[in-house]
Order: structure tokens, then C-alpha cells, then sequence
């Protein structure tokens, strides 16, 4: 039976390759978690508290993450005029009809407690004069509840986090462990647990410094790898941004759901170089306005919130303007605060404009669209819990419900610290009550493939897919530009598989094909929708469908 399912796997590339001469090293823990951002270290930290041996993985170095380029910071009722109703409303419309109403208030009143447990760790959020929290306001939000540590959010958040982590004696991180698949029951041809289906055995992760796949045993498993951005050509996300944990799960059978909403920042800084740094929408929330390229502000034409409208309406305006005017951007300006005040509440953006000769006090800041956040992904309930046994995922990697058809800004970090609370919770409780049973994960052997001399194969493909992407999935899309996308996807998508069975796995191979198995579930989500709401926006179907569903691919058989 193990040979027919392994050749069946085999024949679309999703099978572990575990069949072969070489046998590499391997390790065991509780859990594995994948991902150095909030979601992971929240999650290793929290659930290292209950005593159980946590191994934290992560492809780069630790502070390496998309949590270390947040710069808005995490949505919480705090103020005395701002309540948990009116979070959710304001969540329930920037969802456009798609959230998960019960979720995004469980989310949201679990805030202040989960705040509270940052600002202990050493979480030095801005303050005003009077040390009350200096409370930002972003778009789509009725009331001023960003906490933040300057512009400087994201990286607060991580340094406090890592130092947590960096005491804590039964967590221990692996740097520049790249994760590849994850390892089943099925996988290794032992069958449901029980009875009671598949479940987790452990990962293979590549080892990139040393060269080596490690095989990790582990009876839990958690995806926080982040999102998807390098799937595009101008994204605000950092290179590790491949969706891994979401090709991973798929691979092992997991719902994926809504990924055709990928949300485009509106306000990425625009340089001829194709670099997309992010300017936060709290500049937004200053004051700062949108001006069409000959200097005309339009945003009040789009929505009665104007310039602090949900990202999807302003990115979608801002496209249109482009598209009218043929521009290659248009402008923010903030040019009414004073320097000293911006310098002081944005120092990271400041000095990045400054580098690309734009000072914020007293010039125009070209902007555009850029990929910047999934709202779908991994399906996941409100404790981190997947549909198989053991595989937890949070963060950006997963679907929760929460945001619905579009992102509200900076509930992202809040969903993250939430669900890894609620994860730790639940994988206790499976620990204590179904953890592992002693199976053997089989060890990973590369068998006679070779070092390839090929790579420009894995450039000129890479390249191919986010150029793809860009033209025919990006903000406006139509079902001809989504067919011609799916296509092209298909066909690299067999080119990888076979490079991948014929050489020894490297880094760059091992995120193309997550990429490609990501960007074929945007489309293939795509295809489901026939309207146009939130994020996904079709002119084949310009209107909102009465029938709210969500899409969803899971991996069938060859």
C-alpha cells in the first residue's frame, strides 16, 4: 500500500521524499513551531509555560520576521469614548459581510488581557504627556485604538519577545532551518491514529548552513510562517515572505481557504528601483492626504471616510487614478506638521524617505499599491486548531474568520498574540490527552539526485510566476486574466516538480515551490468567487453576490 500512495504523491510532487540511500540527522521535541514572528514566539513561549519541550524553527535569523516590519501596531479598546462594539463593527464593515462575527469578538475582547501580557514582557508603548497610551488612528477605524511603540511596532514587539524566549531553558530555536514538509501518519503509511484519522508525526526541515535535511519528531506541529507577499513583484513584505506554511499545510491535506483576498497596501513608497518600503496608514491617521499626480486630492470621491477608507477602497481608488491619469503613482502629503513632530512619531519612515530624497515636512511622498497582508489561509478554528490532529497554525498563515474579505488595519497583530494564546491552550490539553504514540517517522534520504546546474531555471521561473501574478491577479482582475494566470502557474508548476525529484533540495527551489503552490490557490479561490467584494475585485462580476461563502481547496489525490 506505502508503495501505490507513494507513487500516486510522487507523480504531483507533494509527497515527502523519504525513499532513497542517504540518511541525514534527526531530533525530537513536544512541539515544533515554525516561525519566529509574534505568532510563533507568543506561541512557544506560552505553551514552554505549561513545561512541555518547545524546538522554534526559523529559515533566517530569529528576529527575521514580518512581525519586525509592523509598523502601525496592534488594535485595542482602550480609550474611555471607544468600547468592543464598536471594534467590531468597525472589523464587521472593513470585512465587507465576510467575518466571522463571534471570532472577531472574541479577538477583540481578549485585547486589553493579551496587551497587558506585552507590556510586561517589556513592551514600551508610546505614551502622551500625561503617560496615558498615545493612541493612534488608522483607516476604517471609528475611534483612535492603535497602541505603538513609534513607527516602531513590529520590532518592539519581537525584541521583547525574543528576549523572553532567549531565557526560557525548554525552548530551544534553530536558526536557518528551512521547514519542507510536514510528516503524517498517512505520509508514512501507518494509517489513521486509531482509527481516529491522520495526525502529526514531526517535519523535515533543510538545514541551509549545513546543507543537511534534519527529520524533527514532534506529536504537535505550529504553522507561523507569515504570508505570501514575495508572490508578487512590489510587496512591502520581507524576502521570507514565501507562503510556506500554507503550501505545507495544503500538502498535508488542510482546508485552505479566501486566498483570493490578498490585501495591497495603498501606501508603499514608490522608487524606480521596484523597492516597496511601507508607509504606515498612521501617517493617514495624522493627517496626511492622497493628491492625484497634478496635486488634487480624490479620495472623497470613493468613500465618505476619504483618505482613512478600509485599504481595499483606497488601494482600488488609488488604481483607478493611476490607470486614468497614466501615472506611475500618485501622492501623500503631510505636509502641514511640522518636521520635528514626524521625526518624533515616525523615525523609521522619516529617515526612509530621506533616502530616497523626500523629506515628509516639506515634499509630496510618491506612493502605490503594493502587496502587503493574506486575510485567507490555513482554515483554522478560534485555538490555533486545524483539520488535523497536532497541526496548529496562527499568524498570518492562518484563517481565522476575523478579517473577512479585507483586512482592518493593525488587527493583525492582535489576532496573532490571541490565537497563540488559545493555540497553547488547546495543544496542552491534546498533549495531555493524545500525544504521541510512538510511531516512527521515517528519515529523510535524498537517494542518487545530484547538486543541480540549473539554477537559472529556478530564477528565470520565479520571475515568470510574480510577473504573472502582478498582470493578471493583482488589485483589478477579470476571469480571462485569472485563466491566462492559472495556465502559466500549472505549467511551472510541472517544471518544479520534476526539478524537484531529480536534484538535491535547496533553499531557493524549496520557496519557489511553496510560492507556486500559493499563488495556484489564489487563483484557483479566485475562480470560485463570482462577485466582487473586499479584496477581490472582478469586473466579469462587479457586484456583491447575495450568497456570503467562503472559498476553499483542498488537495485531492492523483
Amino acid at each position: 500500500m506505502l508503495a501505490r500512495v507513494f507513487s500516486a504523491f510522487q507523480r504531483v510532487g507533494v509527497f515527502p521524499r523519504f525513499a532513497g540511500m542517504s540518511k541525514f540527522s534527526s531530533e525530537s521535541s513536544d512541539v515544533i513551531v515554525v516561525g519566529s514572528g509574534i505568532a510563533g514566539l507568543s506561541f512557544a513561549l506560552k505553551i514552554a509555560e505549561r513545561g512541555w519541550r518547545v524546538m522554534l524553527i526559523t529559515k533566517k535569523g530569529s528576529a527575521e520576521s514580518n512581525t519586525n516590519h509592523a509598523q502601525g501596531g496592534i488594535a485595542c479598546v482602550m480609550g474611555a469614548e471607544d468600547d468592543f462594539d464598536a471594534h467590531v463593527r468597525d472589523t464587521l464593515e472593513a470585512g465587507d459581510g465576510l467575518c466571522d462575527a463571534a471570532v472577531a469578538r472574541a479577538i477583540i475582547e481578549a485585547a486589553p488581557e493579551r496587551v497587558r501580557e506585552l507590556v510586561a514582557l517589556g513592551v514600551a508603548f508610546s505614551a502622551d504627556g500625561g503617560g496615558r497610551p498615545d493612541l493612534g488612528r488608522e483607516g476604517g477605524h471609528s475611534h483612535r485604538r492603535i497602541l505603538h511603540v513609534r513607527d516602531l511596532t513590529g520590532a518592539a514587539i519581537e525584541d521583547a519577545l525574543l528576549s523572553e524566549v532567549a531565557r526560557d531553558g525548554r525552548i530551544v530555536v534553530r536558526e536557518h532551518f528551512l521547514a519542507i514538509d510536514v510528516v503524517t501518519r498517512a505520509h508514512a503509511g501507518l494509517g489513521g491514529e486509531g482509527g481516529g484519522g491522520d495526525a502529526v508525526l514531526g517535519l523535515y526541515a533543510l538545514d541551509t548552513r549545513r546543507g543537511g535535511v534534519v527529520t524533527l519528531r514532534a506529536p504537535v506541529v505550529v504553522l507561523a510562517t507569515g504570508g505570501v507577499g514575495q508572490v508578487y513583484p512590489f510587496t512591502t513584505n520581507p524576502d521570507i515572505a514565501t507562503g510556506d506554511g500554507i503550501a505545507m499545510a495544503f500538502r498535508a491535506g488542510v482546508p485552505v481557504c479566501n486566498m483570493e483576498f490578498v490585501q495591497f497596501h495603498p501606501t508603499a513608497l514608490f522608487t524606480r528601483d521596484g523597492g516597496r518600503s511601507l508607509i504606515s496608514e498612521a501617517v493617514r491617521g495624522e493627517g496626511a492626504v492622497l493628491r492625484d499626480f497634478g496635486g488634487d486630492t480624490f479620495m472623497a470621491r470613493y468613500h465618505a471616510l476619504a483618505d482613512l477608507a478600509p485599504r481595499d477602497v483606497v488601494a482600488r481608488a488609488m488604481d483607478n487614478e493611476m490607470k486614468k491619469s497614466g501615472s506611475p503613482h500618485v501622492w501623500l502629503d503631510i505636509r502641514g506638521r511640522a518636521e520635528a513632530d514626524l521625526r518624533a512619531r515616525f523615525p523609521h519612515i522619516f529617515e526612509t524617505c530621506l533616502r530616497h530624497g523626500v523629506n515628509m515636512a516639506r515634499d509630496l511622498i510618491p506612493v502605490v499599491p503594493a502587496a502587503h497582508y493574506l486575510c485567507g489561509g490555513v482554515r483554522t478554528g478560534l485555538n490555533a486548531e486545524t483539520s488535523l490532529a497536532g497541526l496548529y497554525a496562527c499568524g498570518e498563515v492562518a484563517c481565522t474568520g476575523l478579517h473577512g474579505a479585507n483586512r482592518l488595519a493593525s488587527n493583525s497583530l492582535l489576532e496573532a498574540v490571541v490565537l497563540a494564546h488559545n493555540g497553547a491552550v488547546a495543544a496542552d490539553a491534546f498533549l495531555r490527552t493524545r500525544g504521541g504514540d510512538g510511531a516512527v517517522v521515517p528519515d529523510w534520504r535524498d537517494g542518487n539526485v545530484s547538486d543541480s546546474d540549473e539554477r537559472v531555471v529556478l530564477t528565470h521561473n520565479w520571475n515568470e510566476l510574480r510577473q504573472a501574478m502582478w498582470d493578471y491577479v493583482g488589485i483589478v482582475r477579470t476571469t480571462k486574466r485569472l485563466l491566462r494566470a492559472q495556465a502559466r502557474i500549472r505549467a511551472l508548476e510541472r517544471e518544479i516538480v520534476e526539478y524537484y525529484w531529480n536534484f538535491k533540495v535547496e533553499p531557493s527551489l524549496l520557496e519557489l515551490r511553496n510560492l507556486t503552490q500559493v499563488a495556484g490557490l489564489i487563483v484557483d479561490c479566485a475562480l470560485q468567487r463570482e462577485e466582487s467584494r473586499g479584496l477581490h475585485h472582478t469586473l466579469d462580476f462587479p457586484a456583491k453576490s447575495p450568497c456570503l461563502r467562503d472559498t476553499c481547496v483542498v488537495k485531492t489525490q492523483a
